[in-house]
């Protein structure tokens, strides 16, 4: 009963860090998007740190032990996909960072309300 304590705290602890990341990633990316007008070099830096962490989430589901069911991680997948995708036309076109700031509060959401892990 107590290794089954231990993982459950575990589980929270590293959904916490999960959540921490993506919250700090995001506001940076919404803080430089709407300073990009006067730093376009710091907006796009953030976008590439928010490029990075949709990558290391696709790394994280890729791996044997990811618990996580098939459907979520395919979601993931296409999540990160359209986020590289958009974060091109981002840069090459000015289009709004909106879709990317929307999916990441989505995930936040999915994160914070999966409640105490069992």
């Amino acid at each position: 009963m107590r290794g089954y304590a231990e993982n459950a705290t575990s589980t929270r602890s590293d959904r916490r860090a999960e959540y921490q990341v993506i919250a700090r990633v995001t506001q940076e990316l919404r803080d430089r998007a709407q300073d990009s007008k006067k730093n376009f070099a710091g907006y796009a830096e953030a976008l590439h740190r928010n490029q990075r962490l949709w990558t290391a989430l696709v790394v994280d589901i890729a791996d044997a032990n990811n618990p996580l069911p098939h459907e979520l991680k395919a979601r993931v997948l296409y999540l990160s996909e359209f986020t590289s995708h958009y974060t091109r036309r981002i840069l090459r076109e000015k289009v709004s960072v909106l879709p990317l700031l929307e999916i990441n509060m989505a995930v936040l959401r999915g994160l914070k309300s999966e409640g105490p892990a069992t």
